[in-house]
């Protein structure tokens, strides 16, 4: 059986991460516009059942059919996504979340089912039905909503905050973990902001009203921007219970973390201000554009927000359970002998592309350790890192990776595979010549890089180990 040839040297110029957080951003603020949007609707059911707002019904029926094409359609495709790009991206991450919480995932599962059903009988029904029968089933659809929000959102900040769960591996000290609350409690008031931002928009485009009565609408949706106000004391304490390193990358340490915080506040900051003082203190009317522009500036917050929560918990994808490489802790001093690519399931077949084994060998260190993080010549790719260090500089910083930036897991692999992937960077960074030399490595070389993996130690940068002897670094 012939197998085809594939580009073995092409990665493309984006990194996976990227992929998986663009669409997991997308994916969450779409979800969020559903739940806070079951909110919002029950208060407009309320509105109209009372009187107080006599075109609220006219609104209430289509805002709904928005949520349902956007959030039941395009939330579902996007949710569907996720799980694929994950499992190709992450398996080892997305399995161990599963194994964990399967039965967590089985209980979102069946909130979720209740949504959908009862969004639908919502949206087939309503005009037939009374107003008590219409806000049992929108009553419904939102609390199904929040405690799918409720349960995903135990797994999720699990990761960056595991808590008790490291010594007891029990299921609720994970689940219930030091950041659950103020994440849950920050979700839910941004869920609340998204829907009424989005409420504006459809209140602009709903045929027959007039202006009047849009006014009245934008003022009734504007109530729901309130809650904007304990945003900041929400962000400090989901702040303040991460750990200390996560937090110091947040407010300084990383340059991209702290731009995005600041891009994730600044947006916030500039939607709050129009709302309290504009909308509720001012009553101004807000049209389409406007509005438009302000669900842009909520989607620009969550990005900034989601991109922090997921970079805070580097160098894991689980804090202290697994690498963002998808190495375990305890693995590394095993690899470290035995090398990262010795039981590749996915090795490369033959040498074709490669002027010798050793930068064969290479490319294989950086599908296995790096390929999630980086690219070759893309986005945060090596050769615009690494190029341009000499090949002393590049032999020495990967072998004390974690140390080089603490942000880094620690290289998972044999001082043969630091060589290999330092040779690989060249020449990549040389534009892929057909010929390369055969890299003179002698043992005094890897003993050498063996004495810098031996001070680096198999600890993430900043924790002490055995091995652990930086003094002597030049």
């Amino acid at each position: 059986m012939s197998f085809p040839e594939y580009p073995i040297n092409d990665y493309g110029p984006l990194m996976k991460g990227i992929v998986i957080g663009a669409l997991g951003i997308f994916h969450v603020f779409i979800a969020q516009f559903a739940i806070g949007g079951g909110m919002l609707m029950c208060y407009f059911q309320w509105l109209a059942a009372r009187g107080r707002c006599p075109p609220a019904r006219r609104f209430l029926d289509g805002y709904f059919k928005v949520i349902v094409l956007v959030s039941f359609v395009v939330g579902a495709l996007t949710g569907v996504g996720m799980w694929f790009t994950a499992i190709q991206i992450s398996p080892r991450t997305i399995g161990m979340m599963v194994n964990e919480f399967h039965w967590v995932w089985a209980t979102e599962w069946t909130f979720f089912c209740l949504e959908i059903v009862s969004g639908y009988a919502f949206y087939r029904c309503a005009a037939r039905l009374t107003d008590v029968a219409r806000m049992f089933l929108l009553v419904v659809y939102s609390l199904a909503a929040w405690f799918s929000l409720f349960w995903i959102n135990g797994i999720l900040s699990w990761q960056l905050t595991p808590g008790r769960w490291v010594e007891t591996r029990d299921v609720w000290a994970g689940f219930f973990n030091p950041s659950f609350f103020p994440s849950l409690l920050y979700r839910t008031v941004t869920s609340i902001t998204i829907a009424s931002l989005a409420a504006c928009v459809v209140i602009n485009f709903t045929s027959g009203l007039g202006r009047e009565e849009r006014s009245t609408l934008v003022h009734r949706a504007a109530h729901f921007l309130a809650p904007m106000v304990f945003m900041p004391a929400l962000g400090v304490w989901f702040l303040w219970s991460m750990p200390e390193d996560s937090r110091s990358w947040i407010l300084g340490g990383s340059p991209a973390l702290t731009l995005f915080l600041g891009l994730a506040i600044g947006a916030s900051l500039l939607i709050g201000l129009y709302a309290m003082f504009g909308l509720l203190y001012q009553r101004l009317y807000i049209n389409g554009a406007t509005a438009a522009l302000l669900v842009s500036l909520a989607l620009v917050a969550s990005a900034g927000g989601e991109f922090v929560r997921e970079g805070a918990r580097k160098p894991y994808s689980i804090r202290e359970v697994l690498y963002s490489n998808s190495i375990a802790p305890q693995e590394v001093e095993r690899m470290r002998l035995s090398g990262c690519t010795l039981n590749n399931a996915y090795a490369f077949r033959g040498d074709e592309g490669f002027p010798n084994p050793l930068l064969r060998t290479g490319s294989g260190v950086f599908r296995v350790l790096c390929s999630v993080c980086h690219t070759i010549d893309g986005i945060n790719g090596l050769v615009h890192l690494a190029g341009p260090w000499s090949i002393d500089q590049r032999r020495m910083n990967i072998a004390k990776l974690q140390h080089t930036k603490t942000f880094m897991p620690p290289f998972a692999g044999s001082a043969w595979e630091v060589e290999a992937v330092a040779q690989w960077i060249g020449w990549n960074a040389a534009g892929r010549p057909e010929t390369w030399p055969a890299s003179a490595v002698d043992n005094e070389t890897l003993h050498q890089i063996k004495q810098w993996l031996d001070e680096a130690g198999t600890m993430p940068g900043g924790t002490r180990s055995k091995l652990e002897n930086l003094s002597s670094s030049p």
